[in-house]
């Protein structure tokens, strides 16, 4: 019984002596009120002072929209081909487009293209490209919203050279996707490209080597125009065909319906090869000519299957529209972006008002340890190593 009572009576001591320490804060404070007053204050003003020798910052802001992929018509429009139908089955859309023009816009290639267009090197004072980099880097922001647009904000003491900044980007930009393949459409144009390419040069080939080999009686009467011609039609078919699967690989399965009809296909039209090579007449001589019209036949129905599928791709390239439209043009801001003398003031009043209420609370903390004559000891032997630590004895 006695030890609960004396529990009872200490929790009152201990409450009082809580509030005590809270009147002791409140005192520190009073006594120091002129100091966490003025001294913030101070702070604020020469911190707004000085934002008035900070040179103006402009920023100019522009925003562009992004291509929209459109594979429904073209998707469409080749399946209606028959043997390459499935070619563009692998350039499937962008999942985020508008991060991945962001990064364009951030690659060393167009950054490069900026310096050199503006001399930032010597604009920026720099000597290597490197620093002219991140240069711009600190005075370009990218963004890119949930709306699909992107924008492009430009910082500059120059308002004008802000605004001619942020256009700047967006004409590089287009500079650098013309050299680029995006779209599906793109991706279509710049593979049957090469492939007729290939398919010209392999047709004139074919057709020398037919004019070479002369034209005689016994070719005549062979009349390749009717048997030659079917049989070179199909060779072209079947190698459609395995273009076509190759293709398909990339982004199906081999146990896909659609993998293995086109498989089907193949076989069949294999089949058929087989069975009219061996139906095919030859007559000593004759098979030299008969052999190299099937050939000139072969890369003839190449070359305009694939120069249909090329100009397809044009005009699906061309339905598309430009490849980045501006919605607002950047004009020299007529108000600084930067410094905010308000903000400034503002920041730095309270910044020094914490600071000094700490060091206020610190100070009087050690006031108070040093009337104790085990911690003044212990502050004795702290001064001493700190001093000998700086070099002082």
């Amino acid at each position: 019984m006695t030890a609960n009572h004396d529990n009872i009576e200490a929790r009152p001591e201990q409450e009082e002596d809580d509030e005590i320490s809270l009147l002791d804060l409140l005192q520190v404070v009073a006594d120091n009120l002129r100091l966490l007053v003025l001294g913030p204050l101070a702070a604020g003003l020469l911190a707004l002072g000085y934002s008035f020798t900070i040179a103006p910052t402009f920023t100019a802001t522009t925003k562009i929209m992004i291509p929209q992929q459109q594979q429904g018509g073209a998707a469409a429009m080749l399946s209606s081909l028959g043997a390459l139908g499935g070619l563009a089955g692998a350039a499937s859309g962008l999942k985020n487009p508008g991060d991945q023009y962001v990064a364009f816009l951030k690659s060393r290639t167009v950054q490069d293209a900026l310096v050199d267009r503006f001399k930032l090197l010597d604009l920026y004072e720099v000597k290597s490209r490197e620093d002219a980099r991140k240069g711009l880097e600190a005075n370009i922001l990218v963004t890119s919203g949930k709306d699909g647009l992107i924008t492009i904000d430009a910082s500059d003491k120059d308002p004008v050279f802000a605004a001619q900044l942020a256009n700047g980007n967006v004409e590089e930009l287009r500079n650098f996707l013309g050299r680029l393949a995006l779209t599906e459409a793109q991706q279509r144009r710049v593979f049957f490209e090469k492939q007729l390419t290939n398919a010209r040069d392999n047709l004139t080939k074919a057709e020398q080597a037919l004019k070479a080999s002369g034209v005689n009686t016994g070719a005549l009467k062979a009349s390749p125009g009717a048997a030659v011609e079917g049989l070179a039609k199909l060779k072209a078919g079947i190698t459609a065909q395995e273009i076509k699967l190759a293709s398909m690989r990339g982004y199906l399965t081999e146990s896909a319906p659609d993998f293995k009809q086109a498989q089907t296909e193949l076989a069949a039209m294999r089949g058929q090869m087989s069975f009219a090579e061996k139906a095919e007449p030859t007559q000593g001589g004759d098979s030299d000519y008969i052999a190299r019209y099937r050939e000139f036949k072969y890369h003839e129905t190449l070359f305009d299957l694939f120069a249909k599928q090329y100009e397809m791709a044009r005009v699906d390239e061309s339905r598309e529209g430009a490849a980045i439209q501006v919605v607002d043009v950047a004009i020299p801001p007529e108000r600084k972006a930067k410094p905010k003398k308000a903000t400034i003031a503002m920041t730095t009043t309270l910044a020094s008002g914490f600071a000094l209420l700490l060091f206020v609370f610190i100070r009087q903390a050690l006031r108070g340890a040093a009337q104790t004559p085990e911690t003044a000891e212990k502050l004795l032997r702290l001064r001493g190593a700190w001093g000998r630590a700086i070099g002082r004895k």
